[in-house]
């Protein structure tokens, strides 16, 4: 799979591609890894000895190629544990998972960020994280793992991939847009709706997902033939579907109904306008959550352990929407003003337990691909 690239400024991620990889981790301040936050099974002292680095060693992190937090955190960081920290990327969730698994013998990183909801199992299943659960900040136990794996991965963010209009390009129609999944089968909307793969992108996985969840596992089969029967295309990944198809992505498609998330919307403010031009079907989306974990063998588990408490840190919390497009766990944090009022979250996102994809999500891959193409 290739991860897609979060929507900023509308296409600037796209133009970009946040391509990360051989950058050093740039982190929020005050990193609060001083040991003061518990451990679950861990088996060391949270003493502030033991939240450091051997001297001269380096902290790898294993991630996907969408992370990012601020280099003055980095600095605060390597200065308190005596870590230099070191980011590598492997695509997105499921080849970071992959990189894990396939490595398990000889760990190629210290901690791992990135592993989502959708590849949680695998991780768990697989033992290539080693047990530590720091203090989460208040709001965050509805994101963590229940049972297996509920010790050694700590969420720290989350995103609803949802269903997105070009409200614009309707209301030029005079045609109401689609609110609903089954409204994309409907022919008032055929040949308008664009998504990346299940096969080849983690946001069209999670698509894939909710139809699961929405129809059931005897039903989303069915539901994806009318879908295509009704004109959907698919994409390799989310940055076809958005900057190229989409009508109001970077590329003016012809398609104004794109798979894309709930954080969209406030990327499609115009220049000196008040709102934007798109919105997320709420009543669509599925929830992915994302979670950092200690890597088994890692001969740093302090200093691995102190990144860990870093990343659900509140001043690091506070800094994801803007630098990874993405929703913080804590539920002390003050969103910024236009996601506030635009970039709402599903009420009822469609959810699939992650020991449930990890055990049918090769199948129901299989069957899309054989369904799409």
């Amino acid at each position: 799979m290739t991860r897609s690239t979060r929507p900023v400024r509308l296409l600037a991620l796209a133009a970009t591609g946040l391509s990360l990889a051989a950058c050093s981790l740039s982190s929020g301040t005050d990193s609060g890894s001083g040991g003061e936050r518990s451990s679950a099974g861990s088996g060391s002292s949270t003493t502030a000895a033991s939240r450091s680095c051997e001297p001269g060693s380096t902290l790898t992190v294993l991630a996907h190629e969408s992370f990012s937090l601020p280099e003055e955190v980095t600095a605060d960081f390597e200065e308190e544990t005596g870590c230099t920290v070191e980011v590598v990327t492997a695509g997105d969730a499921g080849q970071v998972t992959n990189r894990l698994v396939l490595t398990k013998g000889s760990p190629v990183a210290d901690v791992v960020f990135g592993i989502d909801n959708t590849f949680a199992g695998r991780a768990v299943s697989e033992g290539v994280l080693a047990p530590y659960s720091p203090q989460l900040p208040p709001g965050a136990d509805q994101y963590a793992l229940e049972g297996e794996g509920a010790d050694v991965l700590t969420p720290v963010d989350f995103g609803d991939v949802c269903v997105n209009v070009d409200d614009a390009w309707f209301a030029a129609k005079k045609m109401d847009p689609p609110k609903t999944l089954d409204d994309l089968t409907d022919p008032a909307y055929r040949d308008l709706f664009v998504t990346p793969g299940a096969s080849s992108s983690s946001p069209g996985l999670a698509f894939l997902l909710a139809t699961v969840a929405a129809k059931g596992e005897d039903g989303w089969q069915d539901y994806w033939r009318d879908l295509m029967d009704n004109g959907a295309k698919v994409t390799s990944g989310w940055s076809d579907a958005y900057g190229v198809d989409f009508t109001a992505g970077e590329g003016k498609g012809d398609r104004p109904v794109v798979l894309s998330y709930a954080s969209s919307p406030p990327f499609t403010v115009p220049e000196g306008g008040t709102e934007p031009t798109t919105s997320a079907l709420l009543d669509t989306c599925f929830r992915q959550v994302e979670y950092v974990g200690v890597v088994a063998g890692t001969e740093q588990p302090g200093g691995a352990q102190a990144l860990v408490d870093l990343m659900v840190d509140p001043q690091v919390q506070s800094g994801i929407p803007e630098s990874m497009y993405m929703y913080p766990v804590s539920g002390e944090v003050e969103l910024p003003r236009d996601w506030a009022r635009w970039a709402k979250v599903a009420p009822e996102p469609f959810e699939v337990e992650p020991a449930t994809i990890e055990e049918k999500r090769s199948t129901w891959v299989r069957e899309w691909t054989d369904l799409t193409s």
